[in-house]
């Protein structure tokens, strides 16, 4: 009899610990949530350093992390459909870097259902409907941005020094953070002698960059051209090929590897930091936390980082680029 009841007592107790060990599998599930992040594109190293900031800290968070690039900012159909597949990919999050400000004003639910949604960078404008489905969201105005970068500027050349010509390359124009970017710039030029003598739109392709630049160089009297890190990369080269390396001077309205390069060795005059690689952490932070039901930030901003020859900071460098022998990743698997 003693044995039976002991036989009985340990199938029990068996049946308790497949339970337990059942139920802590499940925990571990929901603590292991798919994330699926969407980038505008990875054309230069600013969403490169997003995404070694989402990758790096996906890891840290014990995440799976999927990621899908548009291929530039006209791509609005094509990230859509890159939503409908985090959507069929079993996406319990999406962190969108839109192609487009208002490109999901009113129809955002309608690709993600009831996924919740994180802003990442650039802005995403939504109506009173489709704001309830946004979590959250991590970028910095980028009106900021532009005016750092027209003051710094507005300071070398003001009221009454002499007129100064420049030609402004600020990227894609009306997407992403264009937009906030020149109205910041033209506001802190506004007291100032620094005129545009030149403004010229493309997407932040490095071809159709260096296009523009060559048209910039080419204008009477032009002193500095200010422009995207894709414009200024590419009028690094050009400046040199022209051998006019030292009558215009270069201004980048963010940080990249190659403006970083050239602010090291003082042929870029001016840079503001972002941190992109601290946005790719904050936004797999935010995402991770709403879904373990943690409290969270709604909205994280880094503090802008204004940078010169003489003003560059390791740990700085460190919140902003990737590791150079990084390369884009678009997988993170949950390693037990």
């Amino acid at each position: 009899m003693n044995n039976l009841m002991l036989c009985l007592n340990l199938s029990r107790w068996f049946s308790t610990l497949l339970i337990l060990s059942s139920s802590m599998l499940s925990l571990m599930a929901v603590a292991q949530p798919k994330v699926c992040a969407l980038y505008p594109h990875l054309k230069d190293s600013y969403w490169l350093s997003v995404n070694y900031g989402m990758v790096d800290e996906a890891r840290k968070q014990h995440l799976e992390l999927k990621v899908l690039e548009a291929g530039g900012y006209p791509s609005q159909l094509k990230q859509e459909q890159q939503i409908k597949d985090c959507i069929a990919w079993g996406a319990q999050a999406i962190l969108l870097g839109t192609v487009s400000p208002d490109g999901y004003h009113n129809d955002l639910s309608q690709l993600t259902g009831d996924v919740p949604v994180f802003a990442i960078v650039n802005e995403l404008i939504l109506d009173d409907d489709q704001r309830a489905h946004l979590k959250g969201g991590v970028g910095v105005d980028w009106y900021w941005m532009g005016y750092y970068a027209g003051d710094y500027l507005a300071r070398l050349h003001p009221t009454g020094s002499g007129l100064t010509p420049i030609a402004l390359l600020p990227g894609p124009e009306q997407r992403g953070g264009t937009k906030p970017m020149v109205q910041g710039f033209y506001d802190a030029i506004g007291h100032s002698d620094i005129r545009i003598a030149i403004t010229l739109w493309a997407d932040n392709d490095k071809e159709l960059q260096r296009n523009l630049v060559q048209q910039a160089i080419e204008q009477p009297r032009i002193q500095y051209i200010v422009g995207s890190a894709v414009a200024i990369e590419a009028a690094i080269s050009e400046l040199r090929n022209a051998n006019k390396q030292h009558q215009i001077q270069l201004v980048s309205t963010y940080l990249s590897h190659g403006v970083y390069r050239g602010l090291l060795r003082e042929r870029v005059a001016f840079a503001p930091s972002d941190k992109m690689v601290e946005q790719g952490r904050l936004s797999i932070r935010q995402a991770a936390h709403y879904l373990r039901g943690e409290a969270y930030e709604r909205h994280a901003a880094p503090e802008i980082a204004k940078l010169t020859p003489e003003t560059l900071d390791e740990q700085i460098i460190a919140e902003s680029l990737s590791p150079s022998e990084f390369r884009p990743t678009f997988e993170v698997k949950v390693v037990e």
